[in-house]
C-alpha cells in the first residue's frame, strides 16, 4: 500500500508556442513541460547595462538612447511573467495554434496533443481567469488499429501539426494513421452538423456544448467540425514509413508536406542512403480526399524534420543531420552541405560548406522575424549560426550558413534546444530539456551604413550603429532607404528588396544576441546524494534543539557543458549574520527615518537606523526599548524622548514620507521625529480607564493608520501635512460591525479598480483601501477617503471558494473556515509586483487569492473577483492568542517590501514560512528551517543589505538574509555549487568534506591500431566523430573549485561511483572510507567491451600557499581491469566487501593489502546489468537488467556465495530499482524506460510465488517521466500525533514501527516520493482520492485515474498505488466541499486528514 507524490514540478521544456491567448491584442507564450502547462506574458523592464553585461558577451545590449547622455547605459529587457500553470493528467507531445471564429476572450485557442492519441482544444476564460476546455478528442480506440500485428500507439511517435490559416489540424498517430480535425472559418458554407459519423470518426467530447453561435450561424455550435481518421496509405501507397509532416503556408486549401521512406531504417547505409521522399498533398475537407501537388525523391536518408516557411521565402526547409535543403512551392530544390558526411552518405547534389563542420542532429531552427528571411540555427552544442537565403526575383537560388562568433553571443547556450518560437520582434524563446530555457534578443548592424560614415562621425555615434530589431518598422525602412540612396550599385531594373549575399561578402548584416530572461531547469537529474541537514541557526545554535530536520540533497543535473552540481533543500536556512540578546523580546521593528530638512540631500538607499523592541521583563512587566543601529552591537537610546516604561509596543510604522515614527501602544499612540523626540501623543480615549478598549493590531498606508481594538471595533487615523494624527469619522456600518482582522493597502496602480471617478487623482490617500474581516468570516472593502459605505462586500469569504465574488453564497452549509487574519500585500520581485489577498486560519493554514476583473455580460463595467491560488498548507500547532485574559487575534503575517529583492510575506509561529512570488514562477510557500518564531521584520543596514530580523522562542533577535545565489522557483531552495561540468557520477566524502566527481567531455575520436582491423590505419576523414572522455576530479565546496584531477584513458568514462567503508587489511580488519569507481571503455561495437574498477583514497598533502584548498589529493589504492563494463557498485555484507556489476556477471570482491580486488562470490546475469544494490546490513541484493527484469539475491558470508531467491516473470527494461521494506514485508520498486513504476513483493509463503522463486507482481503506476535514480529514505513513525497532543485518527492495527519512503528523480527535473502507508491510512486516503477525482475540475478534460493506472498483466491482487498529486489538491476545494469529503472518508476534522497527508510528504 503506497502513495506516489510529485514533490517538485517538471522543469524541462518540451514544447512552446506564441499566440494572443488572453485577448486579441495580447502576446502570450505557452510552455509545456511534459505534464505541466504554463501561460506567460511579457513585460519590458529597464535595467542598467552593467547588470546585463554579466550575461551578454562583450557587453552587447540594447540601449535606450542612441547618443551619449544620461540614458545611454540603460537597456530594455524582456521578462517572462507567469499568468497561470496547470498540472495535467497526461504527457504533452505537441501544441497547435488555432484561430476560432469566436472565443470568450477574443484571443486564439490552443490545441494540445497528448500521449495515446488525445487532443484537447482550450481557450482562455476571462470570467474565471483560467483556461476553459472546449472539447476533447481521442483516437485510441481498438477499431482504428486494424491490423492485429500493428504497433501500439505508445510505441509510435505521434505528431501534431496545425494549418497556419487555422482551417484544420492533423494528428499523426500509430504507425500509419492520421486524424484530421477541421475548424469553422469565416465565410464557411460547409455545415457538417448533420453528418452521420462512421467508424473512423473520433470520439469527441465538447466540454461546453452550449458554446455560443459564431457570427450568427446557428449551425456552428462548436468551433470545430467532426474529425475523421485516414490511413496514410490511402493518401499515397508510398507512405510506408512516415518520418515527419507539417502544414505549409500560402495555400488556398489545407496543404501539408510529408517526409517518408520507402524502406525501413537499416544499417545497410550504402543501399538505403537515398530512400527518403518529400511530397506535398492538398486536403479536400468536404470530400475527405487529397491530391498530390509535387514530389521530390532520392533525398538523403538522414533528413528528419520539415520546417514550413512563411513569406518571403515560402516552401519548406528539410533539415538533415549533415545538410539543409529548401523545396519551394514548385518543387525546386536548393541546399547546402555543412560537413563532409553529406557527400559521403548521399548522392543528392548539394553545394558544400564542409569547412563549417556542423552537426545538425538535435538542432533547432527559428525565423528571426526580419524581412529577408534569415533564420537562427541552434546546434546541439548550443552554438548559434545564421541561415540565409539567396533570392533571385521571387525564388530562392541558394543557401548559406554562417556561425555567430562568441563575442556576438554565439555561445550563449551550452546545450541543445528542444523547441523555439518567436515571441515578438527581435525576441525568440528557446526551450531546452538539458539546460535553462531562455528568451533571447537579437540586434542587427548594417555594415553598409558603417562604411559610409567618417571616422569622426562613427566615433561620436558608436552607440547609434546598433539598430535594434525591436524598433519600429518605419525606422528600419528609413534606414534601408538611406542604404539605397548612398549605395545604389545595382543594375537598372534589378529588384533591390531582398538582397541576400554569400557569407564571404562584406555587405552582410551582423547579429548580436543576448539573454533577456531564463526559466530555471533542474533537468535532467542524474545522481543523488542525501546530506544530513545542518542546523539553521549558524550563531549559537546550541540553544535551538527543536529545529526540524529538513531534507537536503545534492544532485547532478544538466548535460554536456550545461552540467552542474546543485544543492537542493526543502526549506530556507537563514543566513544569520548577527544575534542579539536584548531580553525576553516579544516583537521587534527596524525602521529608517528621514530628516525632513535634509531629505532631498540624503541618499536614496536609506539604511535602517533604529530598532524598537517590545519586551516582557522577569517581573512580568511589558516595556519597549529603542536601540540605535549605528553601533555594533546596538545600544539603547537613553538621551531621547522614547519612554521604555510606556508599555508594550503593539505595532510600529512610519508616516509623512518616512519622516515620522508612529508607535502603537495599547492605550495611546505616540509619534516621534527622526531623532526620537516626541512629537505627538494621541490617546485612544479622553479619560483613560482600565476598561477602555486597547489596541491589538494596526496597519499602515500613507497617510493612514488603521487600528483594531479589543472590542472588535476599528479606528482610522490620518496624518495631515504637518504630520499630526487626526481621527477619521466612520460610517454607521463600519462602526457597528464586529471585526476580526484588518489590513490597509495603497492601491496606487488601481488593481482592484474600486476608486470612484469623483476622486481626484492627485488627492493624497485617495487610492488607499481598507480590507476588513468580520467575525462571521465576511470581507468588506472601504475606501479610506469615504467610510460611509463599503465599496465591495463578499460575505462568503470564510467558505474559501475557488472563485470569490460579491454574489457568492452558500446555502444549507455551516462548514466555514475559522479565519484568524487577513492581509493584503504586494508579492513579487523586481520584474513585477501584484497585490494578493492572504488569509490565515486558526490552525495557521495560509490561503492566497489573486484579484482580477471579470467582465459581466451586458454590462460595460467590470467586476472584481478573486481566484484562489492552489497551494498545500498543512496545519500547525494552534498557539494561544491570549492577551490580558481574553482571546484576541495575533498578527502572524508580516509583509516586507524588500527581502533579497523580493516583496514577500512571512508567517510566524511554530512552523515559520515565507510566501514568495517570482515573476516567471508560481506562488511558493517555503518553510524556514528554524525553531518557533514570534515575529519577523525587515532589516537593511550596510552589513546586512535587504535582510530580515526575527525573534525566536527564546526571545533572542537574529539578523539574517536569504541565500544570495539561491533559486526558489520550484518550491525548493536550489544553490548551484559547480557549473560547466558534465557529471556522470559523483559522491560525497564526508571525512574530508569533498565531492568526488566523474566528469565527461566530448573529444574527437580516431580509430586506433587494431590487429583484427588493419584497414583502420588508413582511415581518411577530416570530420572526426566525437566520443566521451572521462576523468575523476575532487571538488571543494568551500572554495567552489576543482582541486585535483585523475585522467582516464581514451574512451574511458565513469559509469558509477560510491563512497564505501571497505576493509583494507585482512589481518587487522581495519575499515576505511574509500571512493570506488566503475568505468567502461566506449569505443564502438567493433571492439570488445571492457571496464575497470578503481579504489581511491583522499589524502592530505602540502597545499599551494596561494590556494590552501589544494590540501587534498586522490591516491590510487587499487585498479582492476575486467571484461565488460562496470555499470553498478554497492557495499555488501558486514565485512567491508563490495558488489560489482561487471559485464554479464555480478561479483563480490574484497580489497587486499597488495592493492588487488579478490572475487569471493559471483552470479551470472546473462544480460547487461543496470542496477545492483543491497538493502543495507541485510545481505539482500537486487539486480536488474535491461531486458529480463528484476532479480532478488542473497549474499552469504559463510561460505561466501550469491544465491538467487526470486525473479520477476515480466520482461522489463529496468533503469532504476530500490527496496521498500514495510515491517516484515519486503517490496521492490522498479522503474522502467516507459516511465512506469512497478511494485513487486518477495513472499515465499504465498503459493503463487512458487516458494519465493517468483516475485509477486502487485501492480504499477505511470509516473509520466523517465526515472534516473531511486533512493531509500530513513523510516519515519507510522502515525505521528499532531503537535498539540490530539490523538491521531488512524486505528492501531498491527503496523510497522516505521514507514519508509523512496525518493525518485527523473529526466524531466521532477522529484517524486513513494510512501508506504498503513492499512487504515490507505483506506482513508483512497476514499478521499475517489472523492477528489470526481469533484475537482481537471484541466483539458483529462482523467487522472486513467493517466496513473497503466495496463498490467499477471498481477496478484495488489492494491493500486494512490495518486498524491490528486490528494494534495485538497485545499482547492471550498470548505463546504471539504466537509462533504471528510464525511465520505469517515473523518471528523480536517486536521485528521492533514495528519495523514504528512505521511505522503516530506
Amino acid at each position: 500500500m503506497q502513495c506516489f507524490t510529485q514533490l517538485t514540478p517538471p522543469t524541462a521544456v518540451t514544447h512552446a508556442i506564441s499566440l494572443p491567448f488572453l485577448s486579441a491584442s495580447a502576446n502570450n507564450l505557452v510552455v509545456a513541460k511534459t505534464s505541466l502547462l504554463q501561460i506567460y506574458s511579457f513585460k519590458t523592464v529597464i535595467s542598467s547595462a552593467v547588470e546585463q553585461d554579466a550575461g551578454i558577451p562583450n557587453g552587447h545590449e540594447r540601449r535606450t538612447s542612441g547618443v551619449k547622455g544620461p540614458g545611454r547605459d540603460r537597456v530594455q529587457t524582456t521578462k517572462l511573467v507567469l499568468i497561470a500553470q496547470y498540472d495535467l493528467s497526461g504527457t504533452i507531445i505537441g501544441l497547435g495554434r488555432v484561430k476560432t471564429l469566436r472565443s470568450t476572450s477574443g484571443g486564439e485557442a490552443i490545441l494540445v496533443a497528448l500521449k495515446d492519441a488525445k487532443l484537447s482544444l482550450i481557450e482562455w476564460d476571462p470570467e474565471r481567469y483560467s483556461i476553459s476546455t472546449i472539447s476533447v478528442h481521442f483516437y485510441e480506440r481498438d477499431d482504428i488499429q486494424i491490423a492485429p500485428w500493428a504497433l501500439d500507439d505508445a510505441q509510435c511517435v505521434n505528431q501534431l501539426t496545425a494549418d497556419p490559416s487555422s482551417r484544420c489540424a492533423a494528428l499523426k498517430f500509430g504507425a500509419r494513421h492520421i486524424a484530421i480535425l477541421p475548424f469553422h472559418q469565416a465565410g464557411d458554407e460547409l455545415v457538417m452538423d448533420d453528418f452521420d459519423g462512421g467508424v473512423n470518426d473520433d470520439q469527441s467530447k465538447p466540454i461546453n456544448p452550449s458554446h455560443k453561435q459564431a457570427n450568427g450561424d446557428s449551425h456552428h455550435l462548436t468551433p470545430y467540425r467532426g474529425s475523421f481518421v485516414l490511413s496514410l496509405l490511402a493518401l499515397d501507397p508510398g507512405l510506408m514509413h512516415v518520418v515527419h509532416l507539417g502544414f505549409l503556408h500560402e495555400y488556398r486549401e489545407p496543404t501539408f508536406g510529408v517526409l517518408s521512406s520507402r524502406l525501413a531504417a537499416s544499417a545497410a547505409l550504402y543501399d538505403r542512403r537515398n530512400v527518403l521522399s518529400y511530397a506535398v498533398y492538398t486536403l479536400d475537407l468536404e470530400q475527405r480526399a487529397s491530391t498530390t501537388l509535387l514530389s521530390v525523391t532520392n533525398l538523403p536518408y538522414d533528413i528528419h524534420t520539415i520546417l514550413p516557411l512563411s513569406m518571403p521565402i515560402g516552401g519548406a526547409l528539410l533539415i538533415g543531420c549533415n545538410e539543409l535543403i529548401h523545396v519551394d512551392q514548385a518543387g525546386k530544390t536548393n541546399g547546402i552541405a555543412v560537413n563532409d558526411f553529406a557527400r559521403r552518405n548521399a548522392s543528392f547534389p548539394l553545394p558544400s560548406q564542409a569547412d563549417l563542420a556542423l552537426r545538425l542532429e538535435g538542432c533547432a531552427i527559428e525565423h528571426l522575424g526580419n524581412s529577408n528571411g534569415d533564420m537562427l540555427i541552434i546546434l546541439r552544442s548550443g552554438e548559434l549560426a545564421i541561415l540565409r537565403f539567396r533570392i533571385d526575383g521571387r525564388s530562392v537560388s541558394g543557401l548559406s550558413v554562417r556561425l555567430i562568433q562568441k563575442q556576438s553571443g554565439g555561445h550563449l547556450f551550452s546545450a541543445a534546444a528542444s523547441c523555439t518560437t518567436g515571441v515578438g520582434r527581435g525576441r525568440i524563446f528557446v526551450g531546452s530539456e538539458e539546460n535553462d530555457s531562455a528568451v533571447i534578443g537579437w540586434t542587427s548592424r548594417s555594415m553598409k551604413l558603417k562604411r559610409q560614415r567618417s571616422v569622426a562621425e562613427a566615433s561620436d555615434q558608436a552607440d547609434g550603429m546598433l539598430l535594434d530589431a525591436e524598433n519600429d518598422e518605419e525606422e528600419e525602412e528609413e534606414a534601408e532607404d538611406e542604404d539605397d540612396l548612398y549605395f545604389n550599385d545595382k543594375p537598372d531594373g534589378q529588384l533591390s528588396a531582398q538582397p541576400t549575399l554569400s557569407p564571404t561578402d562584406t555587405e552582410i548584416d551582423e547579429y548580436v544576441f543576448r539573454i533577456h530572461d531564463s526559466l530555471v531547469s533542474l533537468a535532467p537529474l542524474g545522481n543523488l546524494k542525501i546530506l544530513e541537514a545542518q542546523s539553521s541557526i549558524l550563531v549559537d545554535s546550541s540553544s535551538h534543539e527543536d529545529v526540524p530536520n529538513k531534507l537536503e540533497l545534492v544532485a547532478s543535473m544538466g548535460h554536456g557543458k550545461a552540467g552542474k552540481l546543485t544543492k537542493l533543500m526543502m526549506g530556507i536556512s537563514p543566513q544569520v549574520k548577527h544575534r542579539f540578546d536584548l531580553g525576553n523580546v516579544q516583537a521587534t521593528w527596524s525602521v529608517s527615518v528621514k530628516n525632513p530638512a535634509t531629505e532631498s540631500s540624503q541618499p536614496k538607499d536609506d539604511y535602517d537606523s533604529v530598532i524598537i523592541t517590545s519586551v516582557v521583563t522577569d517581573a512580568g512587566e511589558e516595556q519597549s526599548y529603542a536601540y540605535t543601529l549605528r553601533t555594533d552591537p546596538p545600544t539603547e537610546l537613553l538621551e531621547s524622548d522614547f519612554d521604555s516604561s510606556a508599555g508594550a509596543t503593539v505595532a510600529l510604522g512610519t508616516l509623512s514620507g518616512g519622516t515620522r515614527i508612529v508607535q502603537m501602544l495599547k492605550n495611546e499612540i505616540r509619534a516621534y521625529d527622526d531623532d526620537l523626540s516626541l512629537a505627538q501623543i494621541f490617546p485612544l480615549s479622553e479619560d483613560p480607564t482600565p476598561e477602555d478598549p486597547k489596541t491589538v493590531a494596526a496597519s499602515f498606508a500613507e497617510p493612514y493608520v488603521l487600528l483594531l481594538l479589543d472590542d472588535s471595533k476599528t479606528m482610522l487615523l490620518k496624518a495631515d501635512d504637518a504630520g499630526e494624527l487626526e481621527e477619521v469619522e466612520q460610517g454607521d456600518t463600519l462602526s457597528s460591525t464586529a471585526w476580526l482582522s484588518i489590513s490597509i493597502f495603497d492601491d496606487s496602480n488601481d488593481v482592484f479598480r474600486l476608486a470612484g471617478e469623483e476622486e481626484e487623482a492627485d488627492d493624497e490617500g485617495s487610492s488607499v483601501l481598507i480590507f476588513l474581516l468580520n467575525v462571521n468570516g465576511g470581507l468588506q472593502i472601504y475606501k479610506a477617503s469615504d467610510l460611509s459605505r463599503p465599496v465591495y462586500s463578499a460575505n462568503g469569504l470564510s467558505f474559501l471558494p475557488p472563485f470569490l465574488s460579491e454574489d457568492f453564497t452558500i446555502r444549507r452549509s455551516s462548514a466555514r473556515e475559522p479565519l484568524a487574519e487577513i492581509l493584503v500585500a504586494e508579492l513579487g520581485d523586481s520584474v513585477t509586483k501584484t497585490p494578493y489577498l492572504i488569509l490565515r486560519s486558526d490552525n495557521d493554514d495560509v490561503t492566497i487569492y489573486y484579484p482580477y476583473q471579470s467582465a459581466i455580460e451586458g454590462v460595460s463595467s467590470s467586476s472584481l473577483r478573486f481566484a484562489k491560488i492552489p497551494a498545500l498548507g498543512l496545519s500547525n500547532t494552534i498557539t494561544s492568542n491570549i492577551i490580558d485574559g481574553k482571546n484576541y487575534p495575533i498578527q502572524k503575517l508580516r509583509a516586507i517590501q524588500d527581502v533579497g529583492g523580493y516583496s514577500t510575506v512571512f508567517r510566524a509561529g511554530v512552523s515559520p514560512c515565507l510566501v514568495l512570488k517570482i515573476a516567471s514562477a508560481a506562488m511558493q510557500i517555503i518553510p524556514l528551517n528554524s525553531a518557533s518564531v514570534k515575529t519577523f521584520a525587515s532589516f537593511h543596514t550596510v552589513d546586512c543589505r535587504r535582510g530580515y530580523i526575527f525573534v525566536d522562542d527564546m526571545g533572542a533577535i537574529s539578523v539574517a538574509q536569504l541565500p544570495p545565489h539561491a533559486e526558489f522557483s520550484t518550491g525548493w531552495v536550489a544553490e548551484t555549487l559547480l557549473r560547466g561540468k558534465y557529471i556522470t557520477a559523483f559522491d560525497y566524502h564526508a571525512v574530508t568534506d569533498r565531492y568526488v566527481l566523474g566528469v565527461g567531455e566530448n573529444t574527437e575520436y580516431k580509430l586506433p591500431d587494431n590487429e583484427l582491423h588493419p584497414d583502420w590505419v588508413h582511415e581518411d576523414i577530416n570530420f572526426l566523430p566525437q566520443i566521451e572522455q572521462g576523468s575523476i576530479q575532487i571538488f571543494t565546496p568551500s572554495s567552489g573549485t576543482i582541486t585535483d584531477t585523475y585522467p582516464l584513458d581514451s574512451g574511458e568514462v565513469v559509469m558509477c561511483m560510491k563512497t564505501m567503508s571497505l576493509e583494507i587489511s585482512e589481518i587487522t580488519h581495519v575499515r576505511q572510507s574509500l571512493i570506488v569507481v566503475g568505468t567502461s571503455f566506449i569505443l564502438g561495437e567493433d571492439l570488445s567491451a571492457k571496464g575497470r574498477i578503481y579504489v581511491f583514497d583522499i589524502i592530505e598533502v602540502v597545499p599551494d600557499p596561494e590556494f590552501p584548498e589544494t590540501s587534498r589529493k586522490l591516491k590510487l589504492i587499487a585498479k582492476e581491469e575486467v571484461k565488460g563494463a562496470v555499470t553498478s557498485i554497492s557495499e555488501v555484507g558486514t565485512e567491508g566487501f563490495l558488489l560489482v556489476a561487471q559485464g554479464q556477471k555480478c561479483m563480490v570482491r574484497g580489497l587486499k593489502e597488495d592493492g588487488t580486488l579478490l572475487p569471493v562470490a559471483f552470479i551470472d546475469a546473462q544480460c547487461y546489468i543496470t542496477v545492483a544494490k543491497e538493502l543495507k546490513g541485510s545481505g539482500l541484493c537486487i539486480m536488474a537488467d535491461a531486458i529480463k527484469g528484476i532479480w532478488l539475491t542473497g549474499y552469504l558470508e559463510d561460505p561466501y556465495q550469491l544465491r538467487l531467491f526470486g525473479k520477476s516473470a515480466q520482461h522489463l527494461e529496468v533503469v532504476a530499482a530500490e527496496f521498500l521494506p514495510h515491517g516484515k514485508d519486503l517490496y521492490i520498486v522498479v522503474g522502467d524506460a516507459e516511465g512506469e513504476m512497478h511494485i513487486f513483493q518477495f513472499d515465499p509463503h504465498n503459493p503463487k510465488s512458487l516458494i519465493g522463486q517468483r516475485l509477486l507482481y502487485l501492480g504499477n503506476i505511470n509516473t509520466g517521466a523517465y526515472p534516473t535514480t531511486m533512493t531509500l529514505l530513513a523510516g519515519h513513525p507510522a502515525s505521528d500525533p499532531p503537535a498539540d497532543g490530539r490523538a491521531a485518527s488512524v486505528s492501531s492495527d498491527e503496523t510497522p514501527a516505521s514507514l519508509h519512503q523512496i525518493l525518485l528523480t527523473s529526466q524531466t527535473g521532477a522529484i517524486s516520493l513513494l510512501s508506504s502507508l498503513t492499512p487504515s491510512a490507505y483506506r482513508t486516503l483512497a476514499a478521499m482520492q475517489a472523492y477528489l477525482t470526481n469533484t475537482l475540475p481537471h484541466p483539458l478534460g483529462l482523467n487522472p485515474r486513467a493517466y496513473r493506472s497503466a495496463e498490467a498483466d499477471n498481477t496478484v491482487g495488489g492494491r493500486a498505488v494512490l495518486d498524491g498529486d490528486v490528494l494534495k489538491r485538497w485545499k482547492e476545494l471550498g470548505s463546504w466541499k471539504r466537509a462533504e469529503g471528510m464525511a465520505r472518508a469517515g473523518l471528523d476534522a480536517e486536521w485528521e486528514f492533514e495528519a495523514l497527508l504528512e505521511g505522503v510528504w516530506l
